[in-house]
């Protein structure tokens, strides 16, 4: 068949979500960990809140980071399969 690709036993890590989140999570868990960190310094300086430590920026954001690794994931995923029609 004209046009078509054979499946490959050894699909790159981006063509499976859960593998591209695996590989994504640190990153991502980190970007949360500062976001909310800072957003506790947006907090204390407009009087509403204390600041919220390091320590509790981290443990907040490992619940946190799944649902914002599935969208980075899936954003991420879209870009591939965009650029691999185009190429």
């Amino acid at each position: 068949m004209s046009g078509t690709r054979s499946p490959s036993k050894t699909a790159p890590a981006t063509e499976n979500l859960w593998k591209l989140g695996a590989i994504l999570w640190p990153f991502v868990a980190g970007a949360v960990a500062i976001n909310l960190f800072l957003l506790g310094l947006i907090f204390r300086s407009a009087g509403w809140f204390d600041a919220i430590a390091p320590l509790d920026a981290l443990l907040w954001a490992m619940p946190l980071s799944f649902p914002a690794t599935w969208a980075a994931a899936r954003w991420l995923h879209r870009l591939i399969r965009e650029a691999e029609e185009r190429a």
